[in-house]
Formats: structure tokens, sequence, C-alpha cells
């Protein structure tokens, strides 16, 4: 089944009480990623999604944060939505850390059947 979400991230102070995205990810350091996805975390405060990509030297593992579980339940996302696409190829689009590691805050995925789930500012959501 092919679906397309696209929710808009609102970026409230409670919501990121613990800490703010500008204070961990250079949000003007866009990054994308390409590879197998590994492993979906969905705890608080914040998923996660781990995967291996092919990298200068041999097979990185990338981390990326996105929003709080809730969020993702309030605009109709499950972690078994994200979590079926384990062992297959996915490109995620995010920002980079300001440390320069393989960890990034998750703007968008883009799942092998083509759909793709975005966080992205100022959209309204579709189904």
């Amino acid at each position: 089944m092919r679906y397309r979400i696209a929710a808009v991230l609102i970026v409230a102070g409670s919501l990121w009480a613990h800490h703010s995205t500008s204070a961990v990810f250079d949000m003007g350091k866009k990054v994308q990623v390409t590879g197998t996805l590994t492993k979906v975390e969905w705890i608080n405060p914040h998923i996660s999604i781990f995967m291996e990509a092919r990298g200068e030297h041999g097979v990185d593992t990338w981390h990326f944060e996105g929003s709080p579980p809730a969020w993702f339940r309030r605009v109709g996302v499950n972690k078994s939505d994200i979590a079926k696409a384990q062992g297959q190829m996915i490109t995620v689009d995010g920002v980079r850390a300001k440390d320069g590691s393989l960890y990034g805050y998750l703007q968008k995925i883009t799942f092998a059947d083509g759909s793709t789930l975005e966080t992205v500012s100022g959209q309204i959501p579709e189904r």
C-alpha cells in the first residue's frame, strides 16, 4: 500500500523543553542518506531510526532523531508504519548534528515503494 503523509512540525516550547533542535543540529547543514533501515525505537522523548549506509571507508551507521511518538500518533502514524520498512532501502533527508557525527534530525523518509513521511514546517497534513 502506498501512502504519503505530510505533517506539520510545530516547534512549541513545551514540545522541545529538554533541548532545542538548533542547539544540537546545524539547521543549515542538510544531509540526505540512502541505506538500509536497521532499527526503529518508538520511545520518548523522540523516536529514533537507525540505518546503515555506504560511507567513504565502508558501512556507516546513522542515527536520526524525530518528533515524539505522541506527535506521530496525532498525525496518524504508528511504529509499524515505519518499522515495516526494516531491512529495506530508505532515503532520509534531515539536518546533521553540529559535532559532525553520524547523527541527524529527521525531516523526511522516502520508502522503497516511493511513499514518503515528512515532518516539514508549513505544510498541511495530506492523507
